[in-house]
């Protein structure tokens, strides 16, 4: 897809999302939607052979697929309805499985779990997500496979200790083939991090223990296009990807207010977000 293609394709998720989080009555609804420009662009433009095998489950199950798949690990597990909608797009999840969401029964939870078709691991427990990719970047080498592995990780996640471990053995096994993200909306449910646990120093941190890392602007879907396009996956490092995002990013009530961290929208908000996204959506379908 173009970006513009891209563009369009986010906006309609992001009404898809709204409205699925509305029906619930529950959902991580800001980091959500700071984080979809990223996911939309991941599944659509960079990740290669990411397709539901044939056929998807229909009750749960994996339906990976193609066993050359790039793999995608959302550490930040909270937001798994930016993934859901995500997946419902590509095909892994059919919309009558995605409108159970937060009713009884059903087997979309509230974090990822590999019930769900299309998702690689049950994650959620903030600061496990890296390593995880860590072990299956490692596995791909030990292969000698050429499919990559993505973790999407929080910025309040990076509080976590667990991560520069994981940051550590990326670097001592050279791995080029692993791309770590971190959606820096700067909120997290506390307030800013940089109140909670100051993290301002990303770039240096991360670049000292011998990563790549590169800044990004991921309310931008071109400079996102343009960024993982660029990625030098023979360079010998693990990559970093500082993704600059807006906490609630295209429903301007919300944007950059921590309340949206896991506020619950009522009738007149949903019907307000909606308006505003169809909006662009009839801007970008010209």
């Amino acid at each position: 897809m173009n970006v513009k293609e891209l563009e369009l394709l986010a906006e309609k998720n992001r009404k898809r999302l709204v409205e699925v989080v509305y029906a619930a009555k529950a959902g991580h609804i800001g980091g959500d939607l700071s984080c979809l420009n990223v996911m939309t662009a991941l599944y659509f433009h960079v990740m290669k052979n990411a397709e539901p095998g044939n056929p998807v489950p229909e009750h749960g199950g994996r339906g990976m697929g193609n066993p050359e798949r790039d793999r995608f690990v959302l550490s930040k597990g909270h937001c798994v309805e930016a993934l859901y909608v995500t997946l419902e797009a590509k095909g892994f999840l059919a919309p009558e499985v995605l409108d159970t969401l937060g009713k009884f029964g059903s087997v979309l939870s509230g974090h990822p779990t590999i019930e769900v078709p299309g998702i690689e691991v049950n994650s959620g427990a903030l600061g496990h997500g890296l390593s995880i990719g860590v072990g299956m970047a490692i596995a791909a080498k030990m292969d000698k496979k050429q499919w990559k592995t993505y973790v999407l990780m929080g910025d309040g996640e990076q509080g976590e200790g667990s991560i520069y471990e994981a940051a550590m053995a990326g670097n001592r096994y050279h791995l080029d083939n692993l791309v770590a993200i971190i959606d820096r909306n700067h909120l997290q449910i506390s307030g800013n991090t940089e109140d909670v646990m100051p993290i301002d120093s990303i770039r240096e941190r991360w670049s000292a223990f011998g990563w790549d890392v590169i800044q990004m602007n991921g309310d931008s879907m071109e400079d996102i296009v343009k960024t993982f396009d660029a990625i030098d996956y023979a360079n010998g490092k693990p990559h970093l990807l500082v993704s600059e995002t807006t906490k609630g990013k295209g429903v301007s009530f919300m944007e950059g207010i921590a309340k949206w961290h896991h506020g619950v929208l009522n009738e007149e908000q949903c019907k307000a977000a909606v308006k505003e996204i169809e909006g662009r959506i009839a801007s970008l379908s010209k």
